[in-house]
């Protein structure tokens, strides 16, 4: 089955527009395979350490998907969590942390209708754009 979210930029040092993608991914994606959709969907270097956690508002962090110390093992973790493991989060939203420093956020809402993959399409797809995409490093002149 096909998963399809809406993924929306929240925050970040150099967001000055609103940044949304709908992304259908399926079910049985990892959280490293969202991770990889969210940086196609918005154009970002994948160049920065990343966090995924569940949460009614953007700093609650109720549900941690890793919480090791090691990079290494978290994005291990991330590898092997699938979303069909994620949903449903009950009364909980699903957040994307990428880049400390930039501290670019991400809120991941899920339609609750699935639907069948298509034949000879490929997933995840971006089915949707509302913004440009965010500037993940400005350019000082």
């Amino acid at each position: 089955m096909i998963y399809t979210l809406t993924v929306e930029c929240v925050a970040g040092a150099y967001l000055k527009k609103e940044c949304i993608r709908v992304i259908e991914i399926d079910e049985n994606a990892s959280l490293a395979d969202l991770h990889e959709a969210i940086q196609d969907a918005v154009k970002f270097d994948r160049d920065h350490l990343y966090d995924f956690y569940a949460g009614r508002l953007p700093r609650h962090r109720k549900v941690l998907f890793s919480d090791d110390d090691d990079w290494e093992d978290r994005k291990s973790k991330y590898r092997e969590i699938t979303l069909n493991q994620v949903y449903p989060l009950k009364n909980l939203k699903l957040y994307y942390f990428f880049d400390y420093g930039d501290s670019w956020l991400f809120e991941i809402k899920k339609m609750r209708k699935l639907k069948e993959a298509e034949p000879g399409r490929s997933y995840p797809r971006v089915i949707e754009r509302r913004g440009p995409n965010p500037t993940q490093y400005p350019r000082w002149g």
